[in-house]
């Protein structure tokens, strides 16, 4: 009788914790409702923004693009960055599509032909703007930076972008490329003991660049001066 009485009692508790469960669904099914019908909501207007918004500027900005990076493949940087009243430059397509993949690769293209046109200060203020999963484009990028720094005397600020960008992309190329810069640098600034620690590191892992083939005049050059 016992177990039948506790087996009772059991479900007993069961059904009125059902029902306690129900009361409070029903108490709240209005919330719920409205939470529900936000996210739907929330996800509608996510799907008509990308769909009908986003992808048909991306579309656009590509094809007009497209001039603009010809121009700066022929080393016409000013053209490039300007356009002419045939094609937009990269400053125009910022202005019109810089949220879109196009707009901020523009900043790139922008930093890029500023350097070249012997406008330091701008090329750093468009390629800080840049971002990029691409680790080539950023280590360029960074290096070109650490390029307009140098040009302009600010050599501590140089270095620590070429050590920047000899660690975005470890290659064969650019590396040594960076950390030669970055040697070079670090020279000027009489911290000579980065600077050895910079060369070593060419001689060690880079030994078939170019950088490398006359780095033992370098490291002996500054063994001479710690």
């Amino acid at each position: 009788m016992k177990k039948k009485d506790s087996t009772q009692e059991n479900l007993k508790a069961f059904e009125q914790g059902l029902t306690k469960a129900e009361l409070l669904l029903e108490k709240n099914q209005n919330k719920l409702i409205i939470i529900v019908s936000s996210f739907v909501v929330l996800f509608s207007l996510f799907f008509a923004f990308k769909k009908f918004y986003k992808e048909p500027r991306e579309m656009r900005a590509v094809n007009e693009v497209y001039l603009a990076e010809r121009a700066f493949e022929n080393n016409n940087y000013s053209e490039a960055l300007n356009g002419n009243e045939e094609f937009p430059g990269f400053l125009e397509i910022i202005e019109l599509y810089g949220d879109t993949k196009i707009g901020n690769l523009s900043n790139y293209y922008s930093g890029i032909c500023y350097f070249k046109l012997n406008e330091p200060e701008k090329s750093i203020e468009f390629l800080e703007n840049f971002s990029s999963n691409d680790e080539i484009l950023i280590s360029i990028a960074n290096g070109v930076i650490g390029d307009s720094f140098s040009e302009l005397n600010q050599n501590e600020d140089a270095l620590n972008y070429y050590i920047k960008a000899s660690k975005l992309n470890n290659n064969n190329f650019t590396t040594p490329i960076y950390l030669m810069k970055a040697g070079k640098t670090a020279q000027l600034l009489s911290d000579y003991k980065k600077a050895l620690s910079l060369y070593s590191k060419i001689k060690k892992d880079y030994p078939n660049s170019k950088e490398a083939q006359n780095i033992d005049k370098y490291i002996t050059m500054i063994k001479s001066k710690i």
